[in-house]
């Protein structure tokens, strides 16, 4: 981990990578055990041939001290962000507009595919007629749409929405598998730009 840590320059550290964590943002992150402290963040994270295999970004440490877990996050997100904030200064993320129902409520109520909570307005997901989950008259809970598909992905979980979604650009159509009211319903839709 190479970097800047309390403004001593060019400062190395090494450690073992130890796993891979797989996030509700859809971003996978190293965890490592090389000591990473303020100016380390942001630098690179390289292999023991001195490739970048990531950019350092956080520490997990109970005692407060900069010693404990380290997370980068791998080279292939930095690839896939790099041309987005030299062209825009921000990411640029696909987006159908929706909010999604938490997953551990998803879980525990046993739905595969991941539920439609709320429809932003003016969004892909409003002109191409997903259903958001919403109250009836009588104050019970409708479900809204559950994304089992996209394209030929299967949705089995929020964070394979995401992640799947991660694969195009605003702009692209894809096509959605849906369970509506116990039906399976296809439809094409056009993704926006999100954050």
């Amino acid at each position: 981990a190479v970097g800047h840590p309390f403004g001593l320059k060019y400062t190395a550290t090494e450690g073992i990578i130890s796993n891979t964590l797989h996030k509700q943002d859809g971003i996978n992150y190293i965890q490592h055990d090389a000591a990473l402290n303020p100016g380390n963040s942001g630098g690179p994270l390289l292999d023991a041939s001195g490739r970048l295999i990531g950019v350092n970004t956080a520490i997990y440490s109970p005692s407060g001290a900069y010693a404990g877990i380290g997370f980068s996050i791998p080279v292939g997100v930095v690839n896939w962000i790099v041309p987005d904030l030299i062209k825009y200064g921000k990411v640029i993320r696909p987006s159908l507009g929706i909010e999604l129902a938490r997953q551990q409520l998803t879980a525990r109520a046993g739905i595969e595919g991941a539920l439609i909570l709320e429809i932003v307005e003016g969004s892909p997901a409003e002109t191409v007629g997903l259903k958001p989950t919403r109250r009836n008259r009588r104050g019970e809970i409708e479900l809204g749409d559950i994304i089992t598909k996209v394209n030929d992905n299967a949705i089995t979980s929020n964070t394979d929405l995401i992640l799947t979604l991660e694969k195009f650009k605003a702009g692209d159509k894809v096509e959605l598998q849906i369970l509506r009211d116990d039906k399976e319903m296809s439809m094409n839709v056009e993704l926006g730009a999100g954050q």
